[in-house]
């Protein structure tokens, strides 16, 4: 390791740059002594891309050859920032270092050595389509019959055995723990996994996992080639390192034998994507790993202000394991976040719109406003809002929510019980059903288009016996459906908790789980419409919204503009990014966090950093809203997140919603009060009212009202 130590005496000797004078104490102390094993960890907004950047024109300047040097990020933009700055300090000698993603690198390297684990230098690459396309091959090569048994699709299959390669898990283990109903076909889906493999050697290709898993192959089965590259790379850098992997992880160890000079930064309280096989033990167990390692801090934040820190300081403490520390604000003092219980999701969207309307009409631009949410479902009731009030936005995460899939199913099905002609709304509607491709539904649809009710179908046959089973599936869907009210919300809750199409999500995503989330809480949305029709016309007014707004996205393109947009975004897309305004909605238990962390060992502490990321995104103000109801019909109590209860009350302020006393007022009013009195906004949803103790409780005048499963109300009694 001392080979390549730099020279204490050399620090001082005709330096490009004043480093002292450049950085913080903090950040030079990174970047003067970061020799040897060091890890360092950056808290939000504390300059994490400057330090690196520094540490290495430092090292280019003390004399390390830059193909000495190995900088590895998890996304080319950073890796291209990073040299960029380095370039713009030193001139072009950066450009021959070794930098960029982890595959990437690993792409460079097994080209050199590809012919030593079997494969060509000339392999090819299979993206995302490609690897699913090929796994769709294995499936027909196998003669699987998917359309019998609903074997799950090849996106499904392939999340599959990309995450079991990340995990360095079984697929056994991973199907249990994340598709338990597979395990009759695990034996199947392990003759799919085999013949992926072996048909990607035969066609000499390797999917993005390959490229860290043939590397790591290489460095465990060839000692000599570790050795040299081990040699080769005297200093190793790695950027976000609480999201590697244990492949990742392990790659970095086994290049870093030699010299040891490994420096990993990262933050474990902004460990979030576990969902994506990332092991925040990584970050917390390298002191373990490394003995001799220095571990340091850096905890000044340029970002937001002292009261938005405050907040994240008094949440991210109670997570138990976790390296303690707390941000510094360097940027003066501004406004005290401000939590906002609205009595349902609408009001607190309607809320919300007049505030972006406020900010926007006080100068800010729509781009530095950002609304934040754990689930992508919870944007429904706000995007519904900003539709109506034609405020433009862009949706991160995903598509917006009307557009989605799923939801269009749940229409199809609506539009039937309203038109039976409609045609479209038929082949969707019977395209989910195994047997009922394109053609087989425009001929059913022909047919139905004859009867005057929906509920007349009920007695068709259908022939061809894939066809029939198909059809069959489609009609204990209908039958259900007709069993109860023709109320838009009945039908949605029946359609979506009907057995057929649960398995058809299950089968064909992922992400089953949020779809059948989104399909809940548009169930909910329903709540508002008797009629059909109005519903339907409420929904198409969405699309008619979607399609100007393309429109009007393409002219600007034309004209080398683009419309100033408000920012909507699920948490993990917004990792990274910042804004002067953020909202964070919908913090009530089981929406934030979410249901499932309850039962998932370490869920909590990570739904509590993933509340930290939300919450340093901003800064200038900071608004946590949630709506202490759900339900039109029936009633749900929501309990406050648990991460609010966290907060000192000192260190926010309540608002509380009033109706306007005329129509000529702005649409609400945000009056700051301690967090007493009554919330009466006037529309036709339940009142809430909290007593001068916090608490809240319904009147029992209300109607029907259930608690919900995570809530706990300290006033039961006035239920």
């Amino acid at each position: 390791m001392k080979d390549f130590v730099l020279s204490q005496n050399s620090a001082k000797n005709n330096l490009a740059i004043d480093y002292a004078a450049e950085l913080n104490a903090e950040q030079f102390e990174v970047v003067q002594n970061g020799d040897g094993p060091t890890l360092v960890l950056a808290g939000a907004g504390s300059g994490k891309t400057r330090t690196i950047t520094y540490r290495v024109a430092w090292l280019l300047e003390h004399g390390v050859d830059p193909e000495n040097i190995l900088l590895l990020t998890f996304t080319n933009k950073a890796s291209k920032e990073m040299i960029g700055r380095v370039e713009m300090l030193l001139g072009s000698v950066a450009a021959k270092m070794w930098a960029g993603t982890f595959h990437s690198v690993a792409n460079r390297l097994l080209r050199r050595y590809a012919s030593l684990i079997g494969f060509q230098p000339n392999f090819s690459i299979l993206d995302q389509d490609d690897a699913k396309d090929l796994v769709s091959l294995c499936i027909k090569e196998l003669k699987i019959d998917t359309k019998e048994k609903r074997f799950p699709s090849a996106g499904v299959l392939h999340g599959l055995i990309s995450y079991r390669s990340n995990k360095k898990s079984t697929l056994e283990s991973v199907v249990e723990n994340k598709n338990p109903k597979f395990l009759p076909i695990i034996e199947e889906i392990k003759q799919v996994s085999n013949l992926y493999t072996k048909l990607k050697f035969e066609q000499n290709a390797m999917d993005f996992d390959d490229l860290l898993l043939k590397l790591l192959d290489l460095l465990r089965t060839r000692p000599d080639i570790e050795s040299q590259l081990s040699e080769q790379f005297q200093y190793i850098l790695v950027d976000e390192f609480q999201d590697t992997n244990v492949v990742q992880a392990e790659i970095v160890h086994r290049l870093a034998k030699a010299h040891q000079n490994l420096l990993v930064v990262g933050d474990d309280a902004q460990s979030i994507y576990s969902f994506r096989a990332a092991e925040i033990r990584n970050i917390l167990s390298f002191p373990d790993e490394y003995q001799s390692a220095n571990t340091y801090k850096l905890t000044k934040n340029y970002r937001s202000t002292p009261e938005i820190l405050s907040v994240a300081n008094a949440v991210i403490e109670h997570n138990k394991d976790q390296f303690p520390k707390d941000l510094e604000a360097i940027v003066s003092k501004g406004a005290k976040p401000l939590v906002v219980p609205a009595t349902h999701s609408n009001q607190e969207a309607r809320y919300i719109a007049d505030q972006l309307q406020q900010i926007y009409s006080d100068g800010a631009a729509l781009s530095d406003i950002a609304v934040l949410f754990r689930a992508a479902y919870h944007s429904q009731a706000l995007e519904f809002e900003l539709m109506k009030r034609d405020i433009p936005y862009e949706y991160r995460g995903g598509m917006k929510f009307f557009e989605r899939a799923h939801i269009k199913d749940a229409v199809a099905h609506l539009r039937l019980f309203h038109n039976v002609k409609d045609g479209m709304a038929w082949v969707r509607a019977l395209r989910v059903h195994p047997g009922l491709g394109l053609v087989t539904a425009n001929k059913i649809a022909k047919q139905c288009a004859e009867v005057e009710d929906v509920k007349h179908v009920v007695s068709m046959e259908i022939s061809g016996k894939k066809a029939a089973a198909g059809w069959g599936g489609f009609l204990r869907i209908l039958k259900g459906m007709l069993g109860g009210r023709r109320l838009p919300s009945d039908l949605i809750k029946t359609f979506s908790a009907s057995k057929e199409y649960q398995q058809y999500l299950e089968n064909e995503y992922p992400n089953h789980h949020e779809r059948l989330d989104d399909l809940e809480q548009f169930s909910i949305f329903a709540e508002q419409f008797e009629d059909i029709g109005d519903f339907l016309e409420a929904v198409s007014l969405t699309d008619e919204y979607n399609a100007d707004r393309k429109s009007a996205a393409s002219q600007n393109q034309g004209d080398h503009e683009e419309e100033d947009r408000l920012i909507l975004s699920t948490i993990h897309q917004a990792k990274g990014l910042e804004w002067d305004h953020v909202f964070v909605i919908n913090l009530v238990e089981g929406g934030f966090p979410h249901s499932r962390a309850y039962s998932e060992q370490q869920g909590i502490e990570e739904e509590r950093r993933l509340f930290y990321v939300a919450v340093t995104r901003a800064r200038k103000q900071l608004y946590l809203t949630y709506p202490v109801s759900a339900g039109f019909d029936t009633l749900e109590i929501k309990q406050p997140s648990v991460f609010l209860d966290e907060i000192p009350q000192s260190a926010v302020e309540f608002v509380r919603l009033r109706q306007p006393k005329s129509s000529f007022e702005p649409s609400w009013k945000a009056k700051k009060s301690s967090w007493k009195g009554d919330f009466d906004d006037g529309y036709d949803e339940p009142t809430i009212v909290l007593n001068d103790s916090g608490d809240y409780s319904v009147p029992p005048s209300q109607g029907k009202i259930k608690v919900g499963k995570s809530s706990f109300l300290r006033n039961l009694d006035e239920l």
